[in-house]
């Protein structure tokens, strides 16, 4: 059918250019004894013929870019649709502006090629703008707030409206890891939950791979999701969008986070200072995780279970409820037994916290 109407577009045209200009061939020619030549549908029907038959080659082609510009153009998301629109309209707007002035010049083979190429040029940039920042122009328009319905204490809902900066947008990372979901049961964590679309696609990813660990992975990162959309009070939003001229996820969660002015929740350390560098609002659930461990103090007494040997000769290896790693001092022999110790010191890392002691005995014997 496309080829069809193709076609019929080039017999059109074709008629119309030999109603045009078949005259003035004829009298280039000196062949005005031609009569049957006068009149305008004999013209046109050669016209028509001698441009469908030297563009005939050309049909096929014409098919597969108008098949490759719909098939971009349904993929596309709507919001990509109808900014790029507006922006060739706006650029074309601009293009007939500026053309005013350009055509009162008086040789007209300069002024028509200037005017094809600036309307051609600014419908083209007006397009590309549109296009490119049409998240950017999703969040200008959008409202400051967000009204969603929530239960108060008798069970009835309520509408409250949410500010754009407490839009919390979790990477796969934080995801994968599980603890969110039980930080927003706790309600520690206020406002909306934003999944971006780039990111389930990077779990969907994850979870059809061949290795087992990356699968099983995945696999729980999509369940993690699953229970906080359906059983968590919290709301949640998927972000349909997506930055199509940046390629690695954790850019496209800064780029996100500066259009809807939110918060990226995460445990990855480099895209925390990413985050940090870019000026982009974050919250590291590692940082969270060290914030409420209990404190120990130098001299503390503690009682620890022995697992393992430490990398220094006669340590041992202990761990407390919130898996925080206690080094003890000659402490290899009583590996799988319960020991008394005081704590000499408390480091504080990157990775977390690591607490050195010595039994207690040699403490008191000394």
């Amino acid at each position: 059918m496309l080829k069809r109407l193709v076609q019929l577009f080039f017999l059109a045209v074709g008629g119309a250019l030999g109603i045009a200009f078949i005259p003035q061939v004829v009298d280039l020619l000196n062949v005005n004894s031609v009569a049957w030549l006068e009149e305008s549908y004999i013209r046109a029907i050669i016209g028509a013929i001698v441009l469908f038959v030297t563009t005939f080659w050309l049909v096929d082609y014409i098919v597969h870019l108008i098949k490759h510009v719909e098939e971009s153009l349904v993929k596309a998301p709507v919001t990509a649709v109808l900014f790029g629109s507006l922006g060739l309209i706006f650029g074309l707007i601009f293009a007939y502006l500026i053309l005013i002035p350009i055509r009162f010049i008086s040789i007209q083979v300069i002024s028509t090629v200037l005017q094809i190429f600036v309307t051609l040029l600014l419908g083209y940039l007006g397009f590309q703008v549109g296009f490119k920042k049409r998240n950017e122009l999703v969040a200008l328009f959008s409202l400051p707030q967000r009204v969603v319905k929530r239960k108060n204490n008798s069970g009835e809902e309520i509408e409250v409206a949410i500010p754009a900066a407490n839009m919390k947008i979790l990477d796969t990372s934080v995801i994968i890891d599980g603890r969110i979901a039980d930080i927003c049961q706790t309600r520690f964590l206020e406002g909306t939950i934003v999944i971006p679309q780039f990111v389930l696609e990077e779990l969907q990813h994850i979870a059809d791979s061949s290795d087992t660990l990356k699968r099983n992975r995945g696999r729980r990162g999509l369940d993690i999701l699953n229970r906080i959309q359906k059983e968590l009070a919290i709301p949640v939003e998927i972000y349909e969008g997506d930055f199509e001229d940046v390629q690695e996820v954790d850019s496209k969660l800064v780029k996100l986070a500066k259009v809807l002015n939110g918060t990226v929740v995460t445990n990855d350390f480099n895209l925390n200072k990413v985050c940090e560098l870019q000026g982009v609002q974050v919250l590291n659930i590692n940082d969270l995780a060290n914030a409420i461990k209990p404190v120990v103090l130098p001299g503390e007494e503690l009682r620890v279970y022995v697992v393992k040997d430490g990398k220094e000769h006669n340590q041992g290896v202990a761990y407390l409820d919130d898996g925080t790693m206690i080094v003890v001092e000659d402490g290899r022999e009583y590996i799988g037994s319960q020991l008394d110790v005081l704590v000499t010191s408390v480091l504080q890392t990157s990775a977390g916290r690591m607490i050195f002691a010595k039994r207690k005995q040699l403490e008191k014997a000394l």
